[in-house]
């Protein structure tokens, strides 16, 4: 089991608080075990977050023990960082710890100095503040997240949730992270100008909506050369009516849809077997390699190749 540890200040922001508390305590592996153990952590005494005050049972030694640093925003992006979070920080970076930053939380990375030379992100209201603040920080204003490999930083609000699904799909694979966001109701891809180099799932649609049935049938049959009509067919629908409905309930199109469960079909095969990427475009239902290779990269920001070199299980080497 992996630790993750939250760092509350002063003035913490009660969402960044909140969100990775509750999408890493919800993250369960595939045999219904716990994946992370979350210990909020802080300087000693109460934490006054404007909104409630609360006192982390851990203190900063327990940094040095997680696995991953949180670091959420606080109210004020200017406040002085105390010496001793700093020096805490610098020193679980200097043993490998991986720190991640949520919203503002990237004023509070950038000040221990471990961001210098490098990509980062934040609110987009704070992007020039951060740039200004520390000019050593290459901020690029335009993304959701910023994954530098030890240190990442995300934007504000819901980009604390990718984010963190982000990190899931790092640790445990695409069948985690997707479980997660679905607990979550997140889709694991969400518009925005970077490549998202996570999982892609199709967005979570409600049990019991009448679009259930003809959503399991695609996904059983995503090997097949699905058309429209052979959807609306099965939906018992027109093609219009179909769009419509699909538009209303999942946010995208039946054709979309399909794409998206046959790149995570894929996404799944290059993780968790040996078969040539010719075989899995067959598998996940794309009618050549080319389209496969084409499709892939677009979506997922990389090429099946690299996606497998970087993400799959040692069992399946």
């Amino acid at each position: 089991m992996l630790t993750v540890a939250v760092l509350a200040l002063d003035g913490v922001i009660p969402f960044d608080l909140s969100t990775p508390i509750e999408v890493f305590n919800r993250t369960r592996l595939p045999d219904g075990r716990p994946a992370y153990r979350v210990r909020v952590c802080g300087l000693g005494g109460p934490v006054d977050s404007g909104a409630f005050h609360l006192t982390p049972p851990w203190g900063l030694d327990a940094l040095a023990d997680a696995d991953t640093i949180i670091i959420p925003g606080c109210a004020d992006p200017a406040a002085p960082v105390p010496p001793r979070v700093l020096d805490a920080l610098r020193s679980a970076a200097a043993d490998g710890t991986r720190i991640a930053s949520i919203c503002a939380g990237a004023f509070v990375l950038a000040a221990t100095g471990l961001l210098d030379g490098q990509r980062a992100t934040t609110h987009w209201l704070a992007t020039k503040r951060l740039a200004e603040a520390y000019p050593e920080v290459e901020v690029d204003p335009d993304v959701l997240y910023v994954d530098n490999g030890q240190f990442l930083t995300s934007a504000g609000a819901a980009a604390g949730l990718d984010l963190c699904l982000h990190l899931i799909r790092r640790d445990h694979g695409s069948a985690v992270a997707a479980d997660a966001a679905r607990l979550s109701v997140m889709p694991l891809e969400r518009e925005g100008g970077q490549a998202q180099f996570i999982v892609h799932d199709q967005p979570p649609t409600p049990r019991g909506s009448e679009l259930e049935p003809v959503l399991k049938w695609m996904q059983d049959n995503a090997d097949r050369a699905l058309t429209l009509y052979d959807i609306a067919e099965q939906a018992g629908m027109s093609c219009r009516t179909l769009n419509r409905r699909f538009r209303e309930q999942t946010g995208t199109t039946p054709l979309q849809w399909l794409l998206r469960a046959r790149i995570r079909q894929a996404q799944y095969l290059l993780e968790a077997t040996d078969h040539s990427v010719e075989r899995i475009a067959g598998q996940a239902g794309f009618g050549s390699s080319t389209a496969f290779r084409d499709r892939f990269k677009k979506i997922v920001g990389t090429s099946p190749h690299a996606y497998r070199a970087a993400f799959q299980t040692s069992e399946a080497r």
